[in-house]
């Protein structure tokens, strides 16, 4: 069975249509029918029946789908694997990666990574942690770096390390040092918290706050870096990881309130794998290094 007859049934399936699948492919009308006939005569089935202009998928169309995309995408990840064979490339290590992960210092942990392992190819996908368990169960990468513990019988989770979760607010522009201490029961009575930023301990914490201080207002706002943003611009305040916040903090964009009397929770980073990978336990060994 030859390749071409795989691409050009995909492209007709999608578009439903043959000369469309030709200028999508860049061969003419008549070598798509072609293409199509092969197949079928290959199979033994029928993959498609004409519908004035455009074609539509027989049942036996519809179930081949799937399965000549899988042949498709093996063959285009054989052909990726020899030429980073070619280039002294040996080794490949697939990645799943959280936002707030990959927004911290990982860009520089990586770049020493790949420096001392050049033989290693990385890819990266940025997932969102409550997807990460699912991309690692199906083999979709090989190992995921999440904010969020996950719990299965057919994977590990570990954790790497304790990140404080601090009260981060906009700067002020006042003295530390010869400025009067926050008043922090002010601060969250005349700003808004912004919530769910982070996938493990706003609900706990919440509540905590909630018994602490009950006049307190919130507004959900996924993404750490939006949020930290809205904190620039007087839109709030928030409890933030420290590392996610560490530049921001040296830069004096943001401002650090300390909570003396309030107990802050603990956001952690996880390492969540589904085989002993040795690519995988090798970035493991490496990362444990560093504070994520």
């Amino acid at each position: 069975m030859d390749t071409k007859w795989l691409m050009t049934f995909v492209s007709a399936a999608k578009h439903e249509n043959f000369r469309q699948a030709s200028e999508e492919l860049f061969i003419s009308q008549p070598s798509v029918t072609v293409h199509i006939k092969l197949l079928e005569e290959y199979l033994d089935v029928s993959l498609f029946e004409r519908n004035g202009r455009n074609v539509l998928l027989t049942e036996e169309g519809r179930r081949f789908l799937p399965k000549a995309k899988v042949l498709l995408k093996q063959f285009e990840e054989s052909i990726d694997d020899l030429k980073l064979f070619k280039q002294g490339v040996q080794r490949k290590l697939i990645l799943a990666i959280s936002p707030l992960i990959a927004a911290s210092i990982m860009p520089y942990i990586l770049q020493k990574y790949m420096k001392d392992n050049p033989e290693i190819m990385i890819d990266i996908q940025v997932i969102e942690s409550k997807g990460i368990l699912s991309a690692v169960l199906s083999g979709e990468v090989d190992c995921g770096l999440s904010r969020l513990e996950v719990y299965h019988q057919s994977v590990t989770c570990t954790a790497l390390y304790d990140d404080p979760v601090l009260l981060i607010s906009a700067n002020d522009g006042l003295d530390p040092e010869t400025s009067p201490p926050i008043d922090v029961e002010s601060l969250l009575a005349s700003n808004r918290i912004l919530t769910h930023n982070h996938p493990e301990y706003w609900d706990e914490l919440l509540r905590n706050l909630g018994n602490q201080y009950p006049s307190i207002q919130t507004m959900i706002v996924s993404q750490v870096h939006v949020t930290k943003r809205f904190i620039e611009e007087g839109l709030g305040v928030s409890f933030l990881p420290e590392s996610t916040v560490r530049r921001e903090l040296m830069e004096g964009r943001l401002m650090e309130v300390h909570m003396p009397d309030f107990p802050l929770p603990i956001a952690r980073s996880y390492f969540v794998t589904k085989y002993q990978h040795t690519e995988g336990m090798q970035f493991y060994d490496f990362i444990t290094k560093f504070k994520l």
